[in-house]
């Protein structure tokens, strides 16, 4: 597993800032390493592809100038940017999120754990029973949204990463030794046996699997916030900004538990070699059941925020998150914990500029986003399997 970063190069024209003895004592502080670095990797990454998929945008326009009668098609990016890039940041944290489920566990047990979409179900499900709970008992009006969004994501998080714990030491543990295809399939059955539990639970309790989040007659969380960028107007809803604070800080919090604790260094350590690493008194079993729980912790986190979002969340909601998710870890590289970052921003600004586009196409239209973003699946595998910021590995006979 890699938490490699972007590091300066040499030659360039901060070199004298790099070089001086202030900046050397600075970047050796843990509030450059844990804070500074990484939120500086995050912008760098949402300009990139902004500008990226801008570019890419107004070059279609330039080849398909008016897709549609009286439809200029470089007007319409213009005045649809500001929204589209919002929109790609607050669902790519999301994906980011769950791919990190996938690379860390990939990391350590180079296993593709496609039980993880489901974990992200019933994250959003837990935080919907939480939040309907209060409803029910009549007190949920007078919670503090902001401490209401913090208890959400703490139970979320806690109850997934609990479950995806139970499921590796129940369904996986005794197949390690196995043909990889073995755990594999355990994986997709584990998917089909939480959804159909889900939903006969919640048939069971309340008579429906189609949840509807009582957040939705709250103010706080649906008045959008009106931001003005140039000339265009942009509504901001609150639960975008919510995803994105909420991402960080946990991206943030990871970060530092890999980098800068004695636990994160040991789930390095067994994702390297893990053999050695239990002959040096790292107790693996403990290490990979850690691994499981951050990485349910973090899907069930985005489960939660996803279906605040979205207001509606059923047993089913899982699978096309789960495989965008693993989309955004393949296409970052997965097993690398910046690359799943990095791909879950990317997928997530692709899918809004394709959202926010292709309606004005009449012989595509919006139903082909999901066709594209897996198609960008596919790509990567057979033209770069190691991902953008994977590292190639050639196997020696």
């Amino acid at each position: 597993m890699s938490s490699e970063s972007l590091s300066p190069r040499q030659g360039g024209l901060l070199d004298p800032l790099i070089q001086s003895e202030a900046w050397q004592r600075f970047s050796h502080t843990g509030f450059y390493r844990f804070i500074v670095f990484p939120i500086g990797q995050i912008i760098v990454f949402i300009v990139a592809a902004t500008v990226f998929l801008t570019a890419l945008a107004y070059l279609v326009a330039l080849l398909i100038p008016e897709p549609r009668p009286n439809i200029v098609l470089s007007d319409q990016i213009s005045r649809q940017l500001p929204g589209m890039v919002i929109s790609g940041i607050s669902i790519g944290f999301v994906y980011a999120m769950v791919a990190l489920g996938y690379t860390l566990v990939y990391g350590v047990l180079k296993f593709i754990n496609f039980a993880h979409s489901e974990i992200f179900m019933f994250g959003s499900v837990i935080g919907f029973a939480f939040m309907n709970f209060l409803s029910s008992a009549g007190v949920l009006a007078d919670w503090n949204p902001v401490v209401l969004v913090i208890a959400t994501i703490l139970i979320s998080g806690i109850a997934s990463g609990l479950l995806a714990v139970l499921i590796e030491r129940v369904a996986y543990k005794p197949l390690r030794n196995a043909p990889r295809l073995v755990p594999l399939i355990t994986a997709i059955g584990i998917s089909f046996i939480l959804q159909d539990v889900v939903r006969a639970l919640a048939s069971i309790t309340i008579n429906d699997f189609n949840l509807t989040y009582p957040t939705r007659n709250i103010a706080f969380f649906q008045n959008p916030i009106p931001v003005v960028i140039g000339t265009n107007e942009v509504r901001v809803r609150m639960t975008s900004i919510i995803i994105v604070i909420a991402a960080v800080i946990m991206l943030l919090a990871l970060n530092y538990f890999v980098n800068g604790t004695k636990a994160g260094r040991g789930i390095r350590a067994i994702s390297m070699d893990q053999a050695t690493s239990g002959l040096m008194g790292i107790p693996v079993n403990l290490m990979i059941s850690l691994t499981f729980f951050i990485g349910g912790a973090f899907g069930g986190a985005a489960g939660a925020l996803f279906g605040l979002n979205v207001g509606n969340v059923t047993p089913y909601i899982g699978f096309i998150p789960g495989l965008k998710a693993f989309t955004a870890a393949v296409l970052g590289g997965i097993g690398n914990i910046t690359g799943a970052l990095l791909g879950g921003l990317l997928i997530g600004m692709i899918e809004a500029f394709l959202n926010g586009l292709l309606p004005y196409f009449p012989a595509i239209g919006i139903r082909y986003t999901d066709i594209i973003t897996f198609g960008i699946l596919i790509a990567v595998l057979i033209f770069r399997p190691s991902g953008l910021l994977g590292e190639r590995v050639d196997e020696k006979v």
